[in-house]
């Protein structure tokens, strides 16, 4: 018997059109680029092109020339023509790169000229969708082009970057060559089931699989904080009423964002904006401070802002000094049954001008079960907001991203990988319990085919729609 491993079904592009698009930010500019790809790319540019002919030009030249109607030769611009001959392109076929004066006028006359000679216009993301369908690079990779367009900071940079470069799709092949061997043992042993013949133990099987599993889990949780570091790392600020919350806000935007007021109870809902610090985003969001009330209006804002810190990776307890002991004791109660356990707790002590070395030592006691770090702050002067900064980032994480990291951030990857460990544990679960080979194989299969999914092994034409229609038009 032969065991059926993956049916590759990598969707062949039989659109053949060359198309056109603007490829830089839509609006005017001081250069605009134009991306023609396709089998015609250069034919068509040639009609309105006037200078050197482009078809006996190296690949990866640039051409200086002008750009007429073809009609009549009139001068629409002068232009910088970047040969890029198939197969060594982004997309595979042969492109033209024309960068022109960043007039949105020019830009439309332009793409008029070009679908008059023979190009269509590009669909949302046609370019790299090309690129993943004639083999130039993968699904996974075709989708981290988008997160680096998209990425907000250098941390998101990072990660994208990585992707782009193959390293997730590296670490999937992996799995797969892992998933391959295990199943070639279960085929053996199928294959040979009557004959006295073993070539490898149940214990042996066991461990590839728990080794299998340990990684798709690895690459699973990072979810969390990968999808943190693209969207904006939540960091939550609470405290008691008037502690200086929004003060702190306010501080560290540089901007008056919440309504700051000696009135207790203020700020009745969440606040949230985002702050860069070194190179990586995070999402502040101030809360309505802790407090007994009767108030049903306030009460929501206090569940909310609990509920905001259950979910945040840095919650900021922010203390006014002057406060009394059983006030602080019991926020720390609710602060700290609402901390999930990936979570870390800063605590400011706020108002430095009047918190005395006393009191600041009370605190510390207060709060050292807690696990916290501790610091002493000034959100009305701004002092001590330096190391509060670096304290955020450091228990991050975010600065241990560097060139070798994997990290998942992308929901579609996700829920691939969390199916596919899913599978893959009960192919565990049959080890252990002994289970005939025959069962095996079938979730072996559905492991193989979710991790196919990420990288466009197996795919459909509605899923390749649907990932490519988020895409810029030139892209």
């Amino acid at each position: 018997m032969r065991l059926p491993l993956l049916e590759h079904n990598k969707m062949t592009y039989l659109d053949q059109d060359t198309i056109c698009a603007i490829a830089t930010a839509p609006g005017c500019g001081g250069i605009a680029v134009a991306r023609i790809s396709g089998p015609s790319a250069i034919d068509i540019v040639q009609k309105i092109w006037q200078g050197r002919k482009l078809a006996d030009c190296q690949s990866h030249t640039a051409h200086l020339g002008n750009i007429i109607y073809p009609d009549n030769g009139t001068l629409l611009d002068q232009a910088v023509a970047t040969l890029y001959k198939a197969p060594h392109s982004y997309t595979g076929d042969d492109v033209v790169e024309l960068a022109i004066h960043g007039s949105t006028w020019i830009q439309s006359e332009l793409l008029r000229v070009l679908i008059d000679s023979g190009a269509r216009m590009a669909e949302p993301g046609e370019f790299t969708r090309r690129a993943f369908t004639s083999g130039r690079m993968d699904l996974a990779e075709a989708e981290a082009v988008a997160d680096l367009i998209e990425s907000q900071s250098a941390a998101a940079h990072r990660v994208a970057m990585n992707q782009m470069r193959g390293m997730f799709s590296q670490r999937l092949e992996q799995l797969r060559e892992s998933l391959l061997n295990l199943a070639s043992l279960i085929e053996l042993e199928l294959d040979f089931s009557e004959e006295e013949v073993e070539f490898a133990s149940r214990e042996q099987l066991s461990l590839l699989s728990d080794d299998i599993y340990n990684e798709l889990s690895s690459l699973t949780n990072s979810f969390a904080n990968g999808s943190a570091i693209k969207n904006g790392i939540p960091v939550a600020i609470i405290g008691e009423t008037n502690a200086g919350k929004s003060t702190l806000l306010n501080r560290l935007l540089g901007e008056e964002r919440a309504i700051v007021s000696d009135i207790h109870g203020t700020t009745r809902d969440t606040i949230e904006d985002t702050l860069s610090i070194h190179g990586t985003l995070y999402r502040l969001i101030d809360t309505a401070g802790l407090r007994e009330t009767n108030d049903p209006i306030e009460t929501i804002g206090i569940t909310r802002a609990i509920e905001k810190a259950s979910h945040a990776k840095i919650v900021i307890w922010v203390i006014d000094p002057t406060s009394s002991s059983s006030n602080l004791h019991d926020t720390a109660i609710r602060i700290t049954s609402s901390l999930s356990p990936d979570s870390h707790l800063v605590v400011a002590v706020n108002k430095a001008d009047i918190a005395d070395t006393d009191m600041t030592n009370d605190i510390a006691k207060l709060i050292a079960p807690l696990q916290a770090s501790i610091l002493t702050i000034s959100a009305a002067k701004g002092t001590g907001l330096e190391y509060l900064t670096n304290a955020i980032h450091e228990h991050s994480g975010a600065g241990d991203i560097n060139e070798n990291t994997v990290m998942v951030t992308n929901a579609r990857h996700y829920q691939a990988l969390d199916a596919a460990r899913t599978s893959i544990n009960r192919v565990r679960q049959g080890i252990q319990q002994n289970l005939s080979g025959d069962f095996i194989a079938q979730d072996l299969r559905e492991t193989l085919h979710h991790l196919g999914t990420i990288t466009g092994t197996i795919t459909t034409p509605d899923i390749l729609t649907h990932i490519f229609s988020h895409f810029c038009i030139g892209k």
